[in-house]
């Protein structure tokens, strides 16, 4: 199928969490990349005037981005945005499906009204990854459905990363399980990009990657790999959130300011 490119983009900003800051690619010291710098890029090559701001800061739930993000978001004047969030309320204990998507539907709203084209993702399946995840899986079908539905009202584009199986390849995933690995966050981007009808982009990001060399561990193997993630990642976590804590306290955006796309890097 040969996709009808869609219009210049000259101002592109992207708001969310962790996941849209790049956490997984990179790292705080070398900076991190990320899927909205990987889209950023991909639009550039038919737009060069391009100019990209990043106001995702890990750790923030809906209503955070909504209340510090929008505003910063709507100054800038993009007439491209991306929002995503939510994947922080699911694991709140006090989650409403409702308020969520209150919050993103906002952001929509918000956007568009200024004449932005909008972009949001569904998310995949955790559980695939993270079994102990399993009590969540309700809730995040409540939000994806509540997002389609938002989505729908406002004109946004909904990529829907969570139909394709290799969108849970472990291979796509940082050692944490909860965010992209560089590979991931490029597939995120090559789907975001289709989904904008960009010059060049295809469904190839939805094939499957090549067979792994090594067999997955099982057995008493798979059961110490579970306790050594669950020390390493799932422990610090629970003690932020007794503590009341975020990876995010006292971070801020990372890119706040339009810029050219070649100083991501």
């Amino acid at each position: 199928m040969t996709v009808q490119p869609g219009p210049p983009y000259l101002r592109y900003v992207a708001l969310g969490d962790s996941q849209t800051e790049g956490v997984g690619d990179g790292d705080d010291t070398r900076g991190l990349r990320g899927w909205a710098d990987r889209l950023a890029e991909r639009v550039a090559r038919d737009s060069p005037d391009l100019r990209y701001a990043n106001l995702a800061v890990r750790g923030r739930l809906a209503g955070q981005v909504r209340a510090e993000q929008l505003g910063p978001a709507l100054a800038l004047r993009p007439d491209l945005a991306s929002v995503v969030a939510g994947v922080n309320d699911l694991l709140r204990p006090r989650f409403d499906a409702d308020e969520v998507a209150g919050h993103l539907e906002a952001m929509f709203a918000a956007l568009t009204a200024q004449g932005a084209r909008v972009v949001t993702l569904t998310f995949p399946d955790l559980t695939r990854l993270i079994p102990a995840a399993r009590p969540v899986a309700p809730r995040l079908a409540a939000v994806n459905a509540r997002v389609r539905e938002a989505a729908r009202r406002h004109g946004v584009t909904v990529v829907e990363t969570g139909h394709h199986p290799v969108v849970t390849d472990r291979r796509l995933w940082s050692t944490d399980r909860l965010h992209a690995s560089p590979l991931g966050h490029d597939r995120i981007a090559a789907a975001v990009a289709e989904a904008l009808s960009l010059p060049g982009s295809d469904g190839s990001w939805s094939h499957p990657l090549p067979p792994p060399t090594a067999r997955p561990a099982t057995g008493p193997r798979a059961a110490v790999a579970e306790l050594a993630w669950a020390a390493s990642f799932l422990t610090p976590w629970l003690a932020r959130r007794l503590r009341g804590r975020s990876s995010g306290d006292g971070r801020t955006a990372k890119r706040p300011a339009l810029l050219p796309v070649a100083a991501t890097r």
